[in-house]
């Protein structure tokens, strides 16, 4: 074979595997519930391949053995039909084994997958078009605190997670730590998950919610428990006051421009309902919700023009001169 060729030949034939693992894969599970997922898909394949490879030996051995065409084809011949019979009854009754060993191992699968665990963390996720409100619930209300597009979790720990829509049906998925659970407006539906190891997975609204579904992404963020817990800990206090004169400035300009008639900042008068909430908005790892990732350049492009980076969403143009963004961009920056 030609270099030129081998040289072509060989990335190509390894492209599909880079779709066995990464932060979005199903065949990478890294939770409980997506690893008994994966353990029955690979039972499942098995036995459907095995079937196939059979199905194909025998049509083939079939065709080799072809036999003239008989001179009384009605004719019955007692001794074939026996043998026939038997050979039917024999893949009849196989075939009702298969059936029901994979049924035993789906049930034994969905038990897992769909198993309740008792004082599991308490989320509730609300799908918007197009982004995730992300509520941590907690018994004592000073303790319970909102905020967007991403989610973090103590590793080890079992999650539970009540899904509810505010417009359309949307549908919750981390293909590396769970299976899908669809978001039905005026319904209630709950999944819990856990993972097994700290790392970054990344979520995504599988389900088409309108134009911008493909960018309606999230991130799961699995920490030690100890950091967890301090995480929490300075997620659930207010946003702090700006520390210089362009921060403050970017603070007036924020609620003086209508931002905050959509976002709100605990610990502010920005009180907005319709839009994510902003309280530690600068310790994001991405912005519009997985569109783009979080850095002075993306967040100000965002703020600046929503519209050209995600066409069709919910947060207008905002008339800002650019001293105007600026200051506002650098009292975002702050929330962390």
């Amino acid at each position: 074979m030609p270099v030129r060729m081998r040289t072509a030949l060989v990335p190509s034939a390894t492209l599909p595997l880079a779709a066995c693992a990464g932060r979005q894969s199903a065949l990478d599970p890294q939770g409980l519930q997506s690893g008994e997922i994966f353990h029955t898909l690979s039972v499942f394949l098995i036995v459907a391949a095995l079937v196939w490879i059979a199905v194909v030996i025998v049509l083939g051995l079939s065709m080799l053995r072809r036999k003239r065409a008989a001179d009384q084809p009605l004719a019955l011949h007692q001794p074939f039909e026996r043998a026939s019979g038997r050979v039917i009854f024999v893949l009849g009754l196989a075939t009702l084994v298969i059936v029901l060993g994979l049924s035993i191992v789906s049930y034994a699968g969905q038990r897992t997958v769909f198993a309740k665990v008792e004082n599991a963390l308490t989320l509730k996720i609300i799908g918007h078009q197009w982004w995730w409100e992300v509520r941590y619930e907690d018994d004592s209300p000073a303790r319970s605190f909102v905020t967007a597009n991403e989610i973090r979790i103590p590793a080890g720990k079992p999650v539970k997670v009540e899904l509810e829509s505010a417009d359309v049906i949307h549908s919750f998925w981390v293909p590396s730590l769970t299976g899908k659970m669809d978001l039905i407006t005026g319904q209630k539906n709950e999944l819990q998950f856990t993972a097994k190891n700290a790392g970054v997975y990344r979520g995504q609204c599988a389900e088409f919610c309108g134009l911008q579904h493909a960018h309606m992404a999230f991130a799961v963020l699995a920490l030690p428990p100890d950091e967890f817990g301090r995480w929490r800990d300075h997620e659930n206090e207010s946003a702090r006051d700006p520390a210089d004169q362009l921060g403050r400035l970017g603070e007036q300009l924020f609620r003086a421009r209508g931002c905050a008639l959509c976002h709100s900042i605990r610990g502010t008068l920005a009180g907005g309902q319709l839009g994510p909430d902003l309280t530690h908005v600068g310790s994001r790892t991405t912005v519009a919700a997985g569109t783009l990732p979080m850095s002075p350049a993306t967040l100000a492009a965002w703020i600046a023009d929503p519209q050209h980076i995600k066409p069709g969403n919910y947060m207008p143009k905002m008339p800002l001169q650019s001293d105007e963004l600026i200051a506002i961009l650098h009292y975002l920056e702050q929330l962390k």
